[in-house]
């Protein structure tokens, strides 16, 4: 089974978008039973809450039900994920400051990076965060992580010969 772990700040905007729609493309190539995928915060501030009323209302327009309750990143996710998928440049180097403390070694290559890096439409390295705007903004995010998750998946297919 591949793990993969989507984190953004808060963990009710960006990351539940990420994992919804990720989730919902691993079903739709039937691979559910390979490729398990969650989402967390690097900091609490949410803790046990639902996703933002706005990130579930554009991810119901799209089919996709975001029922994950927030949490913060923890040790632990730096044995129990194969990947860690960082929203933005600022929270890929919480994750990676974090890793150091949790294991006494970086990262290794490959495996925590921003989102983004698979997007190749990105003019920017990270995706913005919605929280203090309207639903555009939100739907924004939501067409940049399927883009995202789209080109994440067949990498993940072809790296570990799924197909």
């Amino acid at each position: 089974m591949i793990n993969v772990l989507f984190v953004c700040l808060g963990n009710i905007c960006r990351s539940p978008l990420a994992e919804g729609v990720f989730r919902a493309l691993v079903a739709q190539q039937g691979l559910t039973d390979k490729i398990n995928c969650d989402s967390a915060g690097t900091h609490g501030y949410h803790i046990g809450a639902l996703p933002d009323r706005r990130a579930r209302r554009v991810a119901a327009d799209y089919g996709i039900q975001l029922t994950h309750a927030a949490r913060k990143l923890s040790s632990d996710d730096f044995a129990n994920f194969d990947y860690i998928v960082a929203m933005d440049e600022s929270n890929l180097e919480h994750i990676q400051t974090q890793s150091y403390r949790s294991t006494g070694f970086y990262p290794e290559e490959g495996r925590i990076f921003t989102y983004r890096n698979f997007d190749q439409q990105a003019d920017e390295s990270g995706v913005p965060d919605p929280y203090y705007e309207d639903i555009a903004a939100f739907e924004n995010v939501y067409q940049i992580v399927t883009r995202c998750g789209e080109q994440f998946l067949e990498y993940l297919i072809k790296e570990h010969k799924l197909a």
